[in-house]
């Protein structure tokens, strides 16, 4: 298992999901949709993003509810 978890796979994404907790109304369809499971989901909440293996796809924003806008795609900074 720990051979797993050393596999970082996020270092070569070109955009990044950024989560804005303060409009989040933890749906948790980016939990359900993400196929990476790099949502961190605590007690039934959203927590965070595990950028080590976010591979930056965007399938987290697109599944956000349109009028919350809590996962929003931008370029990622090296």
């Amino acid at each position: 298992m720990k051979a797993v978890l050393d596999n970082k796979t996020g270092a070569w994404r070109s955009a990044r999901p950024v989560w804005n907790k303060d409009t989040c109304i933890n749906c948790l369809a980016c939990w359900i949709y993400c196929p990476d499971a790099s949502i961190v989901v605590k007690d039934g909440r959203m927590t965070g993003i595990n950028y080590d293996y976010c591979k930056g796809c965007g399938i987290c924003a697109a599944v956000c509810p349109p009028k919350v806008h809590a996962i929003e795609m931008e370029q990622e900074r090296k």
